[in-house]
């Protein structure tokens, strides 16, 4: 194995194997709430986006359309409260940014990148590629004098579904800029406030349309059920976009022709991701209500597509008792040392096994 390689943590969901296997061992079938990805239909007003662009022989911009570029802009100034001139760029999904973006900002050796204390573990993983530093804090005063390059926040928070008020962000985005650091913000769960409604770090609340040293991460995995399609983009700070780009023409990174036309219907049109999270409210309520019979306490979960969930034990004996019962869940330990004794039980299962789900935690 290569020394890039072996620095990496194993990949979680290796780990999960032999709790899956128990799981699917049940006589009525595995429920899977361990992983957030989407199970019901791709819109069909995206699906025709994408067969009438099929035809797609040359090689696309890896800046994007224009088109692509004007619909997530004015998406970005819709849904995110932007009123400033934005930079945009569309992304292989947001994983691949997120594992790449320190790489892209030259982060290395002797640089820091703080990640909040509990979060999805690409992030660190991002850090370790690139060869800087970790810290893992959600008080930046607590970082101390370490040559901070990049900060992560992500609100929505996957996994925790806890949001950061607008005056959370904005100290953020003051304190990175008085050290000349970036903040990303990753908000791929934004259209999924239930308690609350999230707030983006490009709202005018937060920068007064000023994005100087400040990037927004977006998805159309969830919103639009675009997982498969890897449809995704970054706004903000037009230089660092420029910067952005110029290191991903290099590289190829290149989101294909069809998915660049399937993303321009999918930022025009809302009625899909009203009825989307509709969906989603739905199983969330009836699996809440199972969870907290069965004992379950739930903590944040106000957005997002994921209950945060604790027994009071260690997370892998509760990863364990929900196998036995054929329901697989990811243990809090996979986001972080601060999340040991939490387990994220995901959304994102179609209706008949939700149900089943809630059969098993409650009979």
């Amino acid at each position: 194995m290569s020394a890039r390689a072996s620095a990496l943590p194993d990949f979680p969901w290796d780990l999960l194997e032999p709790a899956k296997a128990k799981a699917g061992a049940h006589p009525d079938g595995i429920v899977d709430l361990s992983v957030g990805t989407p199970v019901d239909p791709v819109p069909a007003l995206i699906r025709r986006a994408l067969a009438d662009a099929s035809d797609a022989p040359g090689y696309p911009l890896t800046a994007g359309t224009p088109a692509l570029r004007a619909a997530i802009a004015g998406w970005l100034a819709r849904s995110c409260g932007a009123s400033g001139e934005l930079g945009v760029l569309p992304t292989i999904g947001s994983k691949e940014l997120v594992a790449w973006l320190p790489t892209l900002l030259g982060v290395g050796p002797g640089d820091t990148v703080v990640i909040p204390s509990v979060c999805y573990p690409t992030y660190e993983v991002g850090v370790l590629l690139a060869g800087g530093t970790v810290v893992r804090s959600d008080s930046l005063t607590a970082v101390g004098p370490a040559r901070v390059k990049l900060v992560w926040v992500n609100s929505p928070s996957n996994p925790t579904g806890r949001v950061l008020p607008a005056e959370h962000l904005r100290k953020v985005v003051d304190w990175a800029r008085e050290r000349g650091a970036v903040v990303a913000s990753d908000e791929c769960y934004l259209a999924l406030g239930w308690e609350t409604r999230p707030v983006s770090v490009l709202d005018d609340a937060v920068t007064g349309g000023d994005y100087t040293g400040v990037l927004a991460v977006h998805s159309l995995s969830k919103r639009s059920n675009l997982a498969g399609y890897r449809a995704g983009f970054v706004g903000g700070d037009p230089a660092l976009i420029g910067e952005l780009l110029a290191v991903r023409k290099h590289a190829g990174m290149i989101l294909p022709a069809p998915v660049q036309a399937a993303m321009i219907a999918a930022l025009g049109d809302e009625t899909h991701v009203d009825e989307q999270r509709e969906r989603y409210a739905a199983r969330r309520d009836t699996l809440r209500t199972a969870l907290v019979k069965a004992g379950f306490e739930i903590t944040h979960s106000e957005a997002g597509l994921y209950l945060w969930a604790t027994r009071g034990e260690e997370c892998w004996q509760t990863v364990d008792w929900l196998a036995e019962r054929g329901i697989l869940a990811a243990p809090g330990a996979f986001y972080g040392p601060a999340a040991a004794q939490q387990v994220r039980i995901a959304l994102t299962a179609t209706d008949e096994r939700v149900a089943a789900a809630v059969t098993r935690l409650t009979t």
